[in-house]
């Protein structure tokens, strides 16, 4: 099994700004999609929550919690919508089996942090948001390939 590494340029996508608690939001790293492309909320459960349409799924490279310029856009719209309605948002980082169990808890951290912090920078306030990680304990998909270690590298935002 191979070893995530703790070097941050592996798998592109450098840091263009450092948040509050220094993780990076930079150029690359993390794409996003929308309701119905895994396992994220239901449609039924997104319009209910005002979310319908939204993305709330957003995958990240290989070893990577830097946040693209379109998982940036999405998350604007979903800090748009989280202004009109109370309650608390919940970010759940995963990471693909590669690398320790311990390594890939931190790593989902990072990730369910960047967009926090990301968030908070468009308004949401801090105490709204809780971020969690799973690490590789919740995959998405199962599989030894590329394909299936990208569906996990993600954060739901429930």
């Amino acid at each position: 099994m191979a070893a995530c590494s703790g070097n941050k340029g592996a798998g592109g996508g450098s840091a263009t700004s450092d948040m509050p608690d220094g993780t990076a939001v930079g150029d690359g790293g993390a794409t996003s999609v929308g309701v119905g492309s895994d396992g994220g909320l239901s449609p039924e459960e997104m319009a209910a929550r005002g979310l319908g349409g939204l993305q709330t799924v957003f995958y990240f490279d290989f070893d990577q919690s830097a946040l693209s310029p379109e998982t940036r856009a999405a998350l604007d719209a979903q800090a748009n919508a989280l202004r009109n309605q109370r309650g608390v948002v919940r970010l759940e980082g995963h990471a693909d089996e590669r690398g320790s169990r311990e390594y890939n808890l931190a790593l989902g951290e990072r990730r369910a942090k960047a967009i926090a912090n990301y968030l908070i920078l468009q308004g949401i306030d801090r105490s709204r948001i809780e971020a969690v990680s799973y690490g590789e304990e919740r995959p998405a998909a199962l599989g030894q390939d590329e394909a299936s270690w990208a569906r996990n590298r993600r954060v739901e935002l429930r």
